[in-house]
Parts: structure tokens; C-alpha cells; sequence
């Protein structure tokens, strides 16, 4: 894939990773504006290719009364008005075949769950929208095996695919980054490292996911040092109030220090 195919991308000339940031769901349009206007501010600063990530409905919640969304259609208007604003990309994940022609309307990228990435029927939908279409990596599978989920797109004849690592599973209630997987899966397409994923705590008792935020900068700056093409980061503004995974977001204050330490690494790395 080559990230400069995708529309509205800005700053593919700079040789830096390319970002995958916003809010785990999309709240209001006042949130997401927000949140993608400071991000737009630093990215552009640090000339970062720039996704706004967020989620129009949530479909894989621990409880029956966890968040789910909006409205599917009034949270994937606000998306298409993010992108029209601030020019540029958005990604959005989907949860059923129906959801990718409907999301294909409105967004860039669609996003296949985790949980979901060995659903033939919904990455074959995604990938014949003409989307470019990013695979996570299921906790339960080998880096490895995730070349047969980019062959499923590559198939129908859809090259725009990359692949996220968001940790495997350890246990019950831990997440751990094999950085092994970067350059294994690199041979089948792009890498980017969910950081914040990776650090979430699931399976809690009171079933709500928990996380480790403070391990964010840690996990982010060995995946660019390890070769990672693009970091996925959910940032908020007020996390310990956000709908959805606030436990493993970033706080948005803290953004411009991390992507301006990934950005140096980054400049390190591509020296040697």
C-alpha cells in the first residue's frame, strides 16, 4: 500500500510514520471536532500523515448497557464533516457486512475489529468497496497468520491494505506486544502498533476493560524503533469521562510530546 494513495493525506514527502488518532467512538460533533482540530495542529507541526480515527458504533462491548454510539448515521455524517473541515482522512471500523458500503460513503479507511479479522464475509466486503482497508490482528493469532487476511483483499483485487498490531493475548486480563511481528508482518503489508490497545487490561469483573496508560510512550517508542510504518493512538481529552475505553486512552494534552519523541526516533532510524 502506498499511504500517499489515500485522499486528503498530507505530508507523505516527510518519511515519518503516518498516525491513526481520535477518540475510541465518536461522542458529539463538539468532541470530534475538537479532538481532530488539536491533532490536525500537531500533526502538521511535525508534517505526520494524519488518519482521524473513530468509531461510529461500538458492536463488541463486555456489557449490555456499555455505550455503543449515537446513531450509526448521524456518528458517520460527523466523520464526513471532520473530513471536509480539516481536510483530511478519516478510518472508522466495522462490525457487518452491511456496515462496509454504508461506512464506504463517508470514510477513507475501513477498519476491520480484531475480534473479526478471520470473518471472510466482512473483510471481502470491505475490500470490494475500493476502501483502503486495515487489518487488526487478532489477539489469538500469529503474526504469521495474518497474511491470509491480506490475501483475502489482495484477492478482490484491492491492494490498499495494511495491517494493526493491538498485542496478543496473555492470560486473561492482559495484552502483551510480541515486536517480533513487525517485520514478519511487514512481508505481507504496512504495520502500524495500536499502543493503546496493547496496553488494555479486558475481562474485568465489573465488565468494564481497564488499561495502563502510562505504558503508552513506552510501547510507542519501541514500535517506531522496531520499524513500525504508523502508530494508531485513541486520544480524548477528558479520558476518565470518555464513553468508550477511557482506561487505555491518551490524554490529548500529553500528544504533542509523545509524537514529537516518535518523530526523533524516527529520524534516528532512518539515518542508520
Amino acid at each position: 500500500m502506498k499511504i500517499e494513495l489515500i485522499p486528503k493525506i498530507k505530508h507523505t514527502t516527510s518519511n515519518n510514520f503516518f498516525l491513526l488518532a481520535g477518540p475510541c467512538a465518536i461522542e458529539s460533533e463538539e468532541m470530534a471536532m475538537q479532538i481532530a482540530e488539536k491533532i490536525v495542529k500537531i500533526t502538521d507541526k511535525l508534517e505526520i500523515p494524519y488518519i482521524f480515527k473513530g468509531s461510529f458504533k461500538k458492536a463488541n462491548r463486555s456489557r449490555i448497557d456499555s455505550f455503543t454510539g449515537i446513531g450509526d448515521e448521524k456518528a458517520l455524517k460527523i466523520l464526513r464533516k471532520v473530513s471536509e473541515i480539516f481536510d483530511i482522512p478519516t478510518v472508522t471500523d466495522i462490525h457487518e457486512v452491511s456496515d462496509a458500503t454504508m461506512a464506504a460513503e463517508y470514510v477513507d479507511v475501513l477498519q476491520i475489529p480484531a475480534f473479526l479479522v478471520r470473518q471472510t464475509d466482512l473483510v471481502v466486503a470491505a475490500a470490494k468497496t475500493g476502501k483502503v482497508v486495515n487489518l487488526k490482528k487478532g489477539q489469538f493469532m500469529s503474526p504469521e497468520s495474518m497474511k491470509h487476511a491480506v490475501t483475502k483483499v489482495t484477492d478482490c483485487n484491492n491492494q490498499q491494505v495494511v495491517i494493526t498490531d493491538r498485542g496478543t493475548m496473555f492470560g486473561y486480563q492482559d495484552m502483551i506486544v510480541d515486536f517480533r511481528g513487525i517485520p514478519t508482518m511487514k512481508q505481507f503489508a504496512p504495520v502500524i502498533l495500536d499502543v493503546t490497545h496493547s496496553l488494555q487490561q479486558p475481562n474485568q469483573n465489573i465488565g468494564v476493560t481497564g488499561g495502563r496508560p502510562e505504558m503508552i510512550s513506552t510501547i510507542a517508542r519501541a514500535g517506531i524503533a522496531t520499524g513500525a510504518d504508523g502508530i494508531f493512538i485513541e486520544t480524548h481529552f477528558d479520558p476518565a469521562n470518555a464513553k468508550s475505553d477511557g482506561a487505555n486512552m491518551l490524554n490529548l494534552n500529553l500528544l504533542e510530546k509523545l509524537l514529537t519523541d516518535l518523530v526523533a526516533i524516527r529520524k534516528t532510524i532512518n539515518k542508520l
